[in-house]
């Protein structure tokens, strides 16, 4: 059964694959400009007032506009250009007091580059460089992995920078090309699962039910965001940077872009359920392969029900906690419930906790049936053949003996 799925997905990444991003220009928006890599070199403390004065204005980290203080200390600094063609060039940033980011001497920065503005005003600080933390982080986290979990850890952390690969390489030029991101997002997603979990997990009759099991719960989740995607108007466009894809690629279906990242978002919760589950009921086998199966259906269903309570509710946990700061924005409005819910920024995260949800409880009850069918099948596990080799049998064995 999952060698015609396997060779679908094969030539559907073969039909689909993009051969990179389309080309555009740089709008200077967002995410959308020009960076470098900078040093703060100098930070000096200046008067508001004079600052202020002389015409000096917000900074691009997010300070205020020009005339709004008369008083109060604020900061001068000089950065300097580490890359790119002006490297080496110096240039100067007021920084208010009452801004959220302050630049500190040698501090590394993230600066955008605008060639059309003046030359004294094209370079700006957008953000701080925080690649060192996170690349510690990041060898933490390897490091952890990989003394816990040994050689599955190292299998795991491979899987890991597959999936990357496939979603930087596939996924998102794919839809950038203007393929559709519902058709790409389960080639993808099915790409990365089967690679997942028979890297992580081996070849094996338990992988294949786990990977049966992921495979239908995510044909659910499809269908349902179709469905309710369309009828909930939900048009996917809903941020700034949304907008902003928008208007590069106009041909782009957002709505379908929502649905596919509803399903990729999916995946990774629905790998760890049918993986549990299809373990479990391997394990109960193990040690009663005298269970029919009925029983090990059962049995696997109570623990499945464990599973389902915490993991649907660290999803919707999750969701919350991305969506945090608009809730806020709600709660200070003094907006009642049904407007909130029925605003599309909240809307749309309602939907896809919620289809998610339906698919990982899916998941459960058609993970386990599929392994108890299938390992019910199989031969008879160790338990059963060390009986075989027992007391009991030598004692048989003698009884035939002395009949004879």
């Amino acid at each position: 059964m999952l060698i015609p799925f396997a060779a679908a997905v094969l030539i559907g990444l073969a039909v689909l694959w993009p051969g990179g991003a389309p080309a555009h220009e740089r709008t200077g928006v967002g995410f959308d400009r020009q960076t470098q890599q900078a040093t703060v070199t100098r930070v000096e403390a200046v008067g508001c007032g004079a600052v202020n004065a002389t015409g000096g204005g917000a900074s691009a980290t997010g300070g205020s506009s020009t005339g709004q203080r008369a008083a109060g200390t604020c900061k001068k600094a000089t950065i300097r250009v580490d890359t790119g063609k002006d490297k080496g060039r110096t240039f100067t940033e007021i920084v208010q007091p009452d801004q959220t980011r302050q630049l500190h001497e040698g501090q590394k920065v993230v600066v955008a580059y605008e060639p059309s503005a003046p030359k004294d005003l094209q370079y700006s600080v957008t953000d701080v460089d925080r690649r060192l933390p996170l690349a510690l982080l990041a060898g933490v986290f390897a490091l952890a992995v990989v003394v816990v979990g040994r050689l599955r850890g190292v299998m795991a952390l491979v899987a890991l920078a597959i999936s990357f690969l496939v979603l930087n390489f596939f996924i998102l030029p794919a839809i950038l090309q203007g393929s559709n991101p519902l058709v790409v997002a389960v080639v993808g997603a099915s790409a990365i699962m089967l690679i997942a979990l028979y890297l992580c997990h081996g070849p094996s009759a338990r992988t294949s039910v786990a990977v049966l099991g992921t495979l239908v719960s995510l044909l659910l989740i499809g269908i349902l965001g179709s469905l309710f995607i369309g009828s909930s108007a939900l048009t996917g466009n809903t941020d700034d940077n949304t907008g902003l894809i928008h208007g590069l690629y106009p041909s782009i279906d957002m709505s379908g872009l929502l649905l596919a990242g509803v399903i990729i978002g999916s995946l990774g919760v629905l790998d760890d359920v049918t993986v549990t589950q299809t373990s479990a009921v391997w394990e109960l086998h193990e040690a009663n392969p005298s269970m029919g199966r009925r029983a090990l259906y059962r049995a696997g269903i109570r623990i499945g029900r464990d599973h389902i309570a915490s993991v649907v509710n660290t999803l919707v946990l999750a969701y919350a906690g991305a969506a945090l700061p608009l809730l806020l924005l709600f709660s200070i409005a003094q907006s009642s419930m049904g407007a909130v819910a029925n605003s599309e920024l909240v809307a749309e995260e309602i939907v896809r906790t919620l289809i998610g949800s339906i698919g990982l409880v899916a998941s459960v009850p058609v993970t386990t049936a599929l392994a108890a069918l299938v390992v019910s099948a199989d031969r008879p596990g160790p338990a059963a053949e060390g009986r075989a080799t027992g007391p009991a049998a030598a004692r048989g064995g003698r009884g035939r003996r002395r009949k004879r």
